[in-house]
This record gives C-alpha cells, structure tokens and sequence, in this order.
C-alpha cells in the first residue's frame, strides 16, 4: 500500500538529513513525487492528498481544542 510508502519515507527523512534536504528541495508536488520515486519510494499523488487533509482536520482539531 502507497500509505505505508508516504509513512515510511516521512520517518527515513527524520532520521537521515541528506534524505530531509532532497526533500526540502522539491518546490512542488510534482517535484516531491518525482524524487520519491527515483529514490524507491512508493507514492501517489492521492497519498500527499490524503496526508494534507489528515494535517489540515489536526490543525483545525486542536484549535478547537485550545
């Protein structure tokens, strides 16, 4: 599952700085899905949705909260 893919790469990218700064290199979309991949990762564009959403309804959760 791409899910599992997204995760993973989000934890190798805290542990390894290099991985981070490829990362952060990317100026869109496209460009972080592009590197994912030449790396062996396996996302989808749906995934990067999925995960903003997942972040926007947390952000708007603990405003709500305080």
């Amino acid at each position: 599952m791409s899910w599992n893919e997204l995760e993973r790469l989000v934890v190798d990218a805290e542990d390894r700085p290099h991985l981070r700064r490829l990362l952060r290199r990317c100026s869109d979309d496209n460009a972080l899905l592009l590197q994912a991949r030449l790396l062996g990762y396996r996302i989808t564009r749906v995934d990067l949705q999925q995960a903003w959403l997942q972040h926007r309804q947390d952000e708007e959760l603990n405003a709500l909260q305080g």
